[in-house]
């Protein structure tokens, strides 16, 4: 862990010391909703701002357009970037989504560098039905105080890798009945990020030699470099079921469109 991805350990540290060290459950009572996944589907992500690729979309983004765009499209759910420091996010667009859409009952998933079982907690308070994990920068016992945490609140959790090893670190998870388990109730995902988040380099092949790791039994996820029918196609001869896709529909004026347009591809429709 070095570089981009260390500072983010830190920031997130930091964050989460500021934190209340329980919440009362009466602040974690907002609905979970579970994933409801097609033979392809795709998570669609709102973020302002790309450390890689700068602004996205004004400081005045309307995030719940944003999340309503996503939903006409199609996604399957919705994932909040609420990193602060290097992607303009805020644990309120997450609250803002989750509570303006709850009648679309999808469910929304908190995307950040949640290092502390508090930040679960946060998430879920927030309304978040799901989070994001990054294996490389947690250790064993972080993860699973985590992931118990996530599950615990019957939260699902996309947990991502970028290298061989830290893939094969989330894999060996499976070897325990708790967590393989999770993965019948789709609570579990595997995630392949084309970027690699030590250094924001992007190489696209990393999905393709990374996706036969991979055991079929298992949800994978491709993220990062979508941006193309012909991406959507590669990603699906890979053997993925899902794809997370952020800058691509933060640019245009028409995500729902091309949401449309994607899952079409990526369910072989005409």
């Amino acid at each position: 862990m070095k570089n981009f991805l260390k500072s983010m350990y830190q920031f997130s540290k930091e964050r989460a010391d500021c934190l209340p060290a329980s919440f009362s459950d009466n602040k974690l009572d907002l609905p979970v909703y579970k994933l409801k996944l097609n033979v392809f589907d795709i998570i669609a992500e709102i973020k302002k701002t790309s450390p890689a690729e700068g602004k996205l979309a004004s400081s005045e983004l309307d995030c719940l357009k944003q999340a309503n765009e996503y939903i006409l499209g199609g996604a399957a759910a919705i994932s909040v970037l609420t990193e602060p420091t290097k992607f303009d996010g805020h644990i309120e667009h997450l609250n803002e989504v989750a509570v303006g859409s709850s009648k679309a009952s999808i469910p929304i998933m908190r995307k950040d560098f949640l290092v502390d079982v508090r930040q679960i907690l946060e998430s879920r308070q927030y309304g978040a039905s799901g989070v994001l994990l990054i294996s490389d920068f947690l250790n064993r016992k972080e993860l699973n105080n985590l992931l118990d945490c996530a599950f615990d609140h019957s939260m699902f959790v996309l947990l991502e890798s970028f290298g061989k090893e830290d893939l094969k670190k989330s894999l060996s998870l499976l070897e325990n009945a708790k967590y393989s388990k999770r993965l019948e109730t789709q609570q579990l995902l595997f995630g392949v990020n084309s970027r690699d988040l030590r250094t924001l380099d992007v190489n696209f092949q990393r999905l393709s030699s990374l996706a036969g790791e991979i055991p079929e039994n298992v949800v994978k996820v491709a993220e990062s470099g979508i941006k193309s029918k012909e991406d959507i196609m590669q990603i699906r001869s890979d053997g993925y079921d899902l794809a997370l896709i952020g800058s691509t529909l933060m640019k245009t004026d028409q995500p729902k469109v091309i949401l449309q347009d994607f899952l079409k591809i990526g369910r072989g429709q005409k």
